[in-house]
């Protein structure tokens, strides 16, 4: 097989493009070279927002194109354009954010989506996603497949939520654990959603799929008890209600990555049907093995994480954590 990877040298796209790799698939990468993309790659280069940036697209042929692009739509318009008379496939990681707030929970891939165009500049995170939708849609009718993730964690996260909790609970002491301790979650690993992806691709799948693993595949007990046991079991997790949490102004998900208190966010995020995924063969693995793999990585760079420019860096202040745990 012979994949065109868009991007390929961080976080989603790095874990498609090393799978692709692991499989003897033969992987070209289109990227703006400033991070190098995996050995064993073939390195084209552009920039998909200026003038002409797609020359290095003009010539060649695929089996699969993945793009995980979350910019302007235009972007993927014009290259799935491009493509669409020299690529057997084209594979959008796209979001389940483009389903219309709130989606009720056990929403499948049939749930009420927002407005987007394909020819839109960039809007919001949700109608950019569901623009570069429409894009895949329009260039490859019948041989689009829309992978739409929902928390992504793993190894090479350029977002921050993991990495902060091992940090935090590395460092040890107190920490602020927001409950209940038995609230479940719904993400995927990043190499589980690239091993789905590209057997999905392989397969002549097409249409929307939510990615993310069943719902209470993990929990916040289960996701901080993985982090404090690889970081050496130092800190002490403080099990907090939620009232007090939002009483004193704390953020969901931006300041305490990951949680979201019960209601309307979290049945959105956290509520997704996956029947699709799980009879097209997604496998998910244990959060404790997604909590190691990522701690050693975090390790393997010193304990600083990249952190992607266009999203804030998550986490909750100290003094903060400290007052609220009375400390």
């Amino acid at each position: 097989m012979k994949l065109l990877m868009l991007g390929g040298t961080e976080f989603v796209g790095r874990a498609i493009t090393e799978d692709a790799l692991t499989r003897g698939w033969e992987v070209s990468v289109f990227h703006r070279d400033r991070h190098a993309p995996p050995p064993g790659t073939r390195a084209l280069h552009g920039d998909r927002t200026a003038p002409g940036g797609l020359a290095a697209l003009a010539e060649g042929e695929w089996d699969v194109v993945v793009d995980t692009w979350s910019g302007a739509p235009t972007a993927v318009r014009d290259s799935a354009r491009l493509l669409s008379g020299r690529a057997g496939r084209y594979a959008y990681v796209s979001s389940r954010s483009v389903y219309a707030y709130p989606a009720p929970a056990g929403q499948g891939e049939d749930g009420l989506l927002v407005g987007g165009s394909p020819d839109a500049a960039a809007t919001d995170y949700a109608e950019d996603k569901r623009g570069g939708e429409l894009a895949a849609l329009d260039a490859f009718p019948d041989r689009a497949l829309l992978v739409r993730a929902g928390l992504v964690l793993g190894p090479y996260e350029n977002v921050g939520r993991l990495p902060w909790w091992l940090n935090r609970i590395a460092r040890g002491g107190p920490v602020l654990a927001p409950g209940p301790r038995g609230l479940p979650l719904q993400y995927i690993d990043v190499r589980d959603l690239a091993r789905w992806t590209l057997d999905a691709a392989e397969a002549g799948l097409d249409g929307p799929y939510n990615l993310v693993a069943p719902v209470g595949h993990a929990t916040m007990g289960s996701l901080l008890d993985a982090c404090a046991a690889v970081t050496g079991g130092a800190a002490e997790l403080r099990w907090t209600d939620p009232a007090p949490i939002i009483a004193a102004g704390v953020e969901p998900w931006t300041e305490l990555p990951v949680w979201l208190p019960e209601g309307e966010s979290y049945d959105h995020m956290f509520g997704g049907d996956v029947t699709r995924a799980l009879e097209a063969g997604l496998k998910c693995r244990p959060v404790e093995e997604t909590v190691a793999d990522t701690w050693a990585w975090l390790r393997s760079l010193g304990g600083r994480a990249p952190q992607r420019g266009d999203r804030p860096a998550p986490g909750l202040d100290a003094a903060r954590e400290a007052a609220l745990l009375g400390l």
